[in-house]
């Protein structure tokens, strides 16, 4: 046997496992079975390969979550549509046990979402706390069942690395996290 062919095959097992490990500062890492408002399970490690814009909202928040919504559908907006079709957006539920994925599939059609790129999602207790310390987004739940928590998005690369973050909500997007966006997709379509 020759030597290339010798070294390629025991390289071969090496290389696939490498290229399936995740970055260790990758988000995508985070623990959990989650349940998107079309009732599909995934893993976070599933959404590897897309750049992402990830926050944490609850589908029954009377103020900033629609004002979450509308900062992503903001930046959405402001690209093109080719960038568009490159940017996935996940919604996670800070409360699995009201957001039912049938709440959550209804609150997509209510806000005229493209659930082919946004993700409305559902995950137990323990999972959204992990994620929310990941993301930095910090919550409780008051005796009203309301939550206070951090309304931010965060920009994720396609290896599920946080590029950038804002707090700035409202229709008109975060320059500096809009040209993040920017050029993440561009990096991406290199």
């Amino acid at each position: 046997m020759k030597w290339p062919t010798l070294l390629s095959l025991l390289l071969a097992p090496a290389l696939a496992f490498a290229a399936t490990q995740l970055a260790p500062d990758s988000v995508w890492q985070s623990p959990g079975q989650y349940t998107a408002q079309n009732q599909q399970a995934f893993r976070l490690a599933d959404r590897r390969g897309s750049a992402q814009i990830v926050g944490m909202f609850y589908s029954a928040c009377p103020y900033m979550c629609p004002l979450i919504i509308d900062t992503g559908l903001g930046i959405d907006h402001a690209l093109t549509p080719a960038e568009r079709t490159r940017l996935r957006v996940l919604l996670v539920s800070i409360d699995p046990g009201r957001d039912t994925p049938a709440v959550l599939s209804a609150l997509a059609k209510k806000r005229r979402l493209d659930t082919t790129r946004w993700t409305l999602a559902r995950t137990d207790e323990d999972s959204v706390r992990k994620l929310a310390a990941v993301l930095g987004v910090r919550y409780r739940r008051l005796a009203s069942g309301d939550y206070n928590h951090t309304s931010a998005l965060i920009l994720l690369d396609a290896e599920g690395r946080i590029v950038a973050r804002t707090e700035h909500m409202g229709a008109t997007p975060d320059p500096a996290f809009l040209a993040a966006v920017h050029r993440t997709l561009a990096a991406r379509s290199k």
